[in-house]
């Protein structure tokens, strides 16, 4: 009795293990942020500003507007400012008066933005309309510093900065959340499985013909158009929890750092492999030669190279019967105590053999 509890109790966890909420796999189309960008000047720094022609020409411009006109052909030597492009990310439904952080970059050869402060800054979306304005001071992480000797230490990046809510929203950007009878949620990672699986659940709590696939990415669901239902509609479907398809089976070999990550679903054919050491050494020795008695010669120094070869003599083969899971893999490598460089030989030789059914992905 109390054994059959807990076998459906083991099933009822695995079974919610690989559930997910439609809000953590999917997205609402219309529904994103807006990429924002700047240009303007960083003032207050240590006389670690940058000397390009564009910050004087900036610089002189900004004047202008404030009355001030600096006679021609003057070079005001700037020091203390900076040319610096400012970024920010503008959410969806952000309203005019909410505030945005921003992040500072130099542009120029400015050694550092440590200090400074960001001078009124208009931040515009793709469609060149002004949706917010940046001004602040900036937090730095890093910092450097320099000796007369031309010594230099450098800690972290301090020609970028930030600035906490350093933006403030002067426009909403536009949306269609809204407009018409329907939305389409689209699938982060596509795949039908789990397409038929969010299609199946929508529509068994909501009646059906709610929600309709149009693709492998992209589910259609009915929507009320008054905008506070919609908005109880949506959190009431992206609460849903549903039964996502297993990825594909994948052997993912990182070249670079010896990293290698095999999927569950990865299977073996029957094959049988065989990996040996080659290991070559190669040292140098230098010998004085020394030239016969009264000969016109000169002592000369004779490298001497030795070259040593050692095939693994104790390589041992291993099997792999058919339908072989990741389990297995695993503990067969870990016996023969392959490093990964070798595995890496080894799933390559498997795959090109048609052992692997899975596909390799090398980066």
């Amino acid at each position: 009795m109390f054994r059959a509890i807990a076998v459906c109790v083991l099933c009822l966890v695995t079974g919610l293990a690989q559930a997910e909420r439609i809000k953590d796999i999917t997205s609402i189309a219309g529904v994103r942020s807006n990429q924002l960008i700047g240009y303007g000047l960083v003032v207050g720094l240590d006389g670690t500003g940058d000397k390009a022609p564009f910050t004087t020409q900036t610089f002189t411009n900004m004047m202008n507007q404030f009355g001030i006109t600096l006679p021609a052909g003057v070079d005001p030597k700037l020091k203390n400012v900076a040319a610096v492009s400012v970024m920010a990310e503008l959410p969806p439904f952000a309203k005019p008066g909410q505030r945005i952080d921003v992040t500072v970059s130099s542009l120029g050869n400015a050694k550092s933005l440590r200090g400074g402060a960001l001078l009124f800054t208009a931040l515009k979306g793709a469609d060149n309309q002004v949706y917010a304005v940046a001004q602040g001071n900036l937090v730095v992480g890093g910092f450097g510093a320099e000796g007369n000797d031309g010594s230099r230490i450098t800690v972290n990046v301090p020609s970028v900065g930030r600035i906490p809510n350093g933006a403030s929203v002067e426009r909403t950007a536009p949306s269609n959340f809204s407009r018409g009878d329907s939305l389409i949620f689209n699938l982060d990672r596509p795949d039908f499985t789990t397409a038929r699986s969010m299609v199946e659940r929508i529509n068994d709590l909501l009646g059906p013909g709610t929600a309709e696939a149009l693709d492998a990415t992209s589910i259609r669901v009915s929507a009320p158009r008054d905008t506070s239902q919609r908005v109880a509609y949506l959190s009431v479907i992206e609460n849903l929890e549903i039964e996502t398809g297993k990825e594909r089976a994948k052997v993912i070999i990182n070249s670079r750092t010896g990293t290698i990550v095999m999927g569950q679903n990865v299977m073996i054919e029957p094959v049988a492999v065989t990996h040996g050491n080659l290991t070559v050494t190669i040292t140098e020795d230098f010998e004085v030669a020394q030239p016969n008695p009264l000969a016109d010669g000169e002592t000369v120094v004779v490298p001497q190279t030795n070259i040593q070869i050692d095939d693994g003599g104790d390589s041992r083969m291993f099997k792999f019967g058919p339908g072989i899971s990741l389990d297995s893999i695993v503990k067969a490598v870990n016996e023969v105590g392959a490093a990964p460089g070798d595995l890496m030989a080894i799933l390559e030789a498997m795959k090109q053999a048609g052992a692997l059914k899975a596909e390799l992905i090398v980066i």
